[in-house]
């Protein structure tokens, strides 16, 4: 991993899309900002114009080096697992445009590496989070979702370059 690493981390919703942007420089973590892209256009063409701008917009704002997306679990509405993979769909394909390189976790992934516990619940996650970045209060659910899909990519790279310098030995 370089020395420097800026990481978007982004938790897609068609009402409301999280978005964290941290830095990771050699061992630390250092929070940039957070929050939260509220739609409020009236059908779904709208709505995704709103996501894609707003995330474009924080792109061109804080020049992350990569952008990370939690992927869609299927829900036991097929429409809300269809809307949120069109609002997923607007974040990637604003990434994509910026030429940011998109990785993608699990919400199981992201509980893992950043709660230790792949079924931990909003709470826990927004409080690891705030302890991780140490931040002077917890940021809200949406907020710490993707600030935590970027602190598990941080955590990954971490991993993947330990298994490189071994490697390299």
């Amino acid at each position: 991993m370089s020395k420097f690493l800026r990481i978007l981390g982004i938790d897609p919703g068609l009402r409301v899309t999280g978005f964290g942007v941290i830095e990771v420089n050699q061992q630390s973590l250092t929070y940039v900002t957070s929050g939260c892209i509220k739609t409020t256009g009236e059908g779904l063409p709208d709505r995704l114009k709103e996501i894609l701008s707003g995330v474009i917009e924080i792109i061109e704002s804080h020049d992350p080096t990569i952008a990370v997306v939690e992927k869609v679990f299927v829900n036991v509405n097929p429409q809300s697992t269809l809307l949120l993979g069109q609002a997923r769909g607007a974040a990637i394909s604003a990434a994509v445009l910026k030429d940011l390189a998109v990785a993608e976790f699990t919400a199981l992934q992201v509980k893992q590496s950043v709660v230790g516990n792949g079924h931990a619940d909003k709470s826990q996650v927004q409080e690891m989070v705030r302890r991780l970045l140490n931040l002077p209060s917890a940021p809200s659910t949406d907020a710490a979702d993707a600030l935590a899909c970027a602190i598990c990519y941080a955590h990954s790279e971490r991993v993947a370059s330990k298994i490189q310098q071994l490697k390299s030995r």
